[in-house]
């Protein structure tokens, strides 16, 4: 049991996620969570309103449940299949993090500070959910699919536009973690 419990090393979750996207390759589907959008606005009516929305969603019902599975799997996990060890940071992380104002970094998977229901008093967390949430969502269009569809799915059906968008991803994260997150925190 306590190997369900603790962090899967990359050569068990590696090999399982190719097998799962040689799965899907198959049957000639696409892996990203994205897509899950556009089909629940087009569930909701938004092909009335918006050219993008109108399209063949039941083709895309399989899709959604990926996303069901995230949810159901991700409950399953953090409840029933969680040791609540946190997360194993580098020193100079943490250091760097408490200077930022991080309580307890590493403690649980994803900080407090950011992610507890408390966050959501300050404006400046809501700022940051809008405008985090903006940016994610036009990226991801921009883009034409999010981190998950071009690293799995892109990247193992060897697309250029997948690569030119996982290096900006990487781009991005880098200059997100060393250049704005210091000034927003």
């Amino acid at each position: 049991m306590e190997t369900i419990l603790n962090p899967w090393a990359w050569y068990i979750s590696g090999p399982l996620i190719a097998l799962v996207m040689a799965l899907l390759l198959y049957f000639g589907k696409t892996f990203g969570m994205s897509s899950n959008l556009r089909t629940m606005c087009t569930i909701a009516g938004a092909g009335k309103f918006v050219d993008f929305f109108n399209f063949k969603w039941k083709d895309q019902l399989w899709n959604l449940t990926v996303v069901l599975g995230a949810i159901i799997g991700g409950f399953i996990a953090v409840n029933y299949l969680s040791n609540n060890s946190g997360t194993d940071l580098n020193p100079t992380t943490i250091t760097e993090l408490q200077n930022m104002g991080f309580n307890k970094p590493g403690a649980t998977l994803v900080p407090n500070e950011m992610y507890a229901l408390d966050a959501l008093s300050s404006p400046k967390a809501w700022l940051l959910l809008v405008i985090g949430g903006l940016l994610v969502g036009f990226g991801t269009r921009y883009a034409g699919g999010c981190t998950s569809g071009h690293a799995i799915t892109g990247l193992s059906s060897l697309q250029k536009p997948s690569l030119i968008a996982v290096i900006g991803f990487f781009i991005g994260g880098l200059i997100m973690t060393n250049f704005i997150l210091p000034l927003i925190f």
